[in-house]
Formats: structure tokens, sequence, C-alpha cells
């Protein structure tokens, strides 16, 4: 069984909810199943900044409420930190409690990232083990690339180091985040087995009963499910996460004719009208009878201000399918 835990480094009930699954593992009742925790990344505080700045700041702006209810949607900021210290204590997360550093995540999440791809689930554990502990626990800056060695090194990752300096796991990393996204995936920290996802850092005995009720996922293709993702991604507002998906599509499936539709439809959706254009009127030359296609290339055509060209294709639209007239 695979255990997905998408979650923030710096989310608190993220480190909770580490201590909980581990105790819902040692349980009885799942003696004997196989199991492989892998950490996916969630954003809580994506405008965090690159220097990291101490705590307190954080705590006295405003704009940094809403990015800490991703954390604990059913309770205020103030409320969240009095009873995150509190369960943190009875999970036995101390003896020191408590984050000095408001740190941006993404190197540490490609770290996670990388130790996975390179040495498996339970080295990427005990990364996460680690750079959460230094967070919460020592008081150290996550983001600085001097204090992610000595995690690395610690966690028998020294390798991941070079890996960083190397650029490595920028694009795995966006695209997790995209396709978390495109999941539904809207809290931190939320555990997934197959098609079913457990949000928050719940009691043990209720992440054992999820656990035990397993999970099934259709296997499907894995250029389907990226088509699929980014279509999420569009119905959600997000045209430019929806291309960052269907990148490798449009490289290895570059004819197909539903890549380049929703391809197309990002493209308008984000005022890329040029490229919208140039697709759309390869769609609607492979296939004059396609209603929408021509719809949207005429509609595109009058974003761009040539409204005598758009003309005769959103007539042609409308005569094929009355709705778009």
């Amino acid at each position: 069984m695979r255990i997905e835990i998408w979650a923030d480094v710096v989310c608190a009930w993220a480190y909770i909810g580490k201590r909980r699954l581990e105790a819902a593992l040692a349980d009885p009742a799942l003696d004997g199943v196989p199991v492989e925790v892998v950490w996916r990344p969630f954003r809580i505080d994506p405008t965090a900044p690159a220097q990291a700045v101490p705590i307190e700041e954080m705590y006295r702006d405003p704009m940094v409420d809403a990015a800490l209810s991703r954390c604990a949607p059913d309770l205020s900021p103030a409320e969240n930190r009095v009873r995150v210290s509190e369960i943190a204590a009875e999970e036995g997360l101390g003896p020191r409690w408590g984050a000095a550093w408001r740190a941006d995540t993404h190197d540490a999440h490609r770290l996670l990232a990388l130790a996975f791809e390179h040495d498996g689930a339970a080295r990427q554990d005990a990364v996460a083990e680690r750079v959460m502990k230094a967070h919460f626990i020592e008081g150290r800056d996550i983001s600085d690339r001097e204090v992610l060695v000595a995690i690395a090194a610690e966690a028998g990752f020294a390798d991941g180091v070079a890996l960083l300096d190397a650029g490595a796991g920028e694009d795995t990393v966006t695209e997790l985040l995209l396709t978390g996204k495109a999941r539904g995936v809207a809290t931190s920290p939320t555990i997934v087995v197959g098609d079913r996802a457990l949000a928050g850092a719940q009691p043990a005995e209720v992440i054992r009963d999820f656990l035990l009720q397993g999970g099934r996922r259709r296997e499907l293709p894995e250029e389907v499910e990226r088509l699929r993702y980014a279509e999420s991604l569009l119905d959600q507002r997000d045209p430019l996460g929806a291309l960052v998906l269907l990148r490798p599509l449009l490289d290895e499936h570059g004819d197909d004719r539903n890549v380049r539709m929703l391809a197309a439809r990002a493209y308008f959706t984000s005022a890329q009208l040029g490229r919208a254009r140039t697709t759309l009127e390869g769609l609607v030359a492979d296939s004059p009878d396609d209603s929408y296609a021509r719809h949207l290339l005429g509609r595109t055509l009058q974003r761009q201000g040539l409204t005598a060209e758009a003309a005769p294709h959103l007539s042609m639209a409308a005569a094929m399918t009355p709705d778009f007239a």
C-alpha cells in the first residue's frame, strides 16, 4: 500500500501527523501490510521570502493568516499555535517546541523529492524527519543551504547537496505541486491512499481505520492521467499550471487532438493569443466541422482585434451548434 503525505514541512500539523501515522502503522491491525510512505510537496506559505525572517515578524503580518489557515483551516492562527504546542507535547515532540524562522521551503521540498527519486521512500522519510525536527525543535533556518547540507548528511543522503546545487528537482517539485492541486489537495497534511484522501492530522486510530479501508485507483496510462490533471487545473482557472503539465505531452504527443485542444484552451485563457490562434487554425484545418474549435478560433481573432476574420468562424460555429450563437 502506497501512502502519500501531501504536506508542507513548515506546517506543524504535518509533523504531528507524521507521529500519528507512525502510531497508526504500529497498530497490530496493520501487521503484515506492506507499506510505502511517500512525501509530496504542498506550500502553505508560497510568499515566504527567499531570505528567512524571524517567525515573530510573520505573526505580525495579517497577510500571512490566510496562508496559515491552509495548515489548520478550522482554527485561527493564534488558536492554532496554542493548540499545536499542546498536541506536540502530547505526541512527544520536544522538549523544546516552536519554529524560529519564516522560511521558504522550496529547496527542502526539492531535497525530499530527490531523496525519494535516488534512494527511495525510507531515505525520504528520514530526510522529512530531519527537516521538520530542524525547523520545529532545533529552531534552524531550513531555507539556508548550509542547514540543508547538514540535514542531508544526518539523514544519510549526502549526495542530495550536489543534486540541489545542480538544480535537480526543480521540475519535479513544480509538477508535483500542480498535481496535488489538480487532485484537490487543499490542506496540509493530506494523506492519500489510492483514490481516497484524509485531510488533516487526524488521531492515530482514525488514520488506522482509514488505512484499513485501503483505496483503489484506476490505473491509467501516464499521459492520460497527465492530460486529466492539466484539464483539472484549467477548470480551476490555472491555465499556466495546465500548460506546465501539458509540456511533455506537447513534446511527445503534439499531434494528438485532445492535447492540442487543451493547449489551445489554456493559451486562450492565459491570453497567449498568438499561440492559441496558431493551434486553433491547425485544429480547424484538420476538422472543419469541429464547431467548438471554430468558435474558439473566432473568439481568439476577436480578442486580437481581427473582427472581420473572426466573423465567418463565429457564424459557422453558431450554425453547427446554436449554443454558440
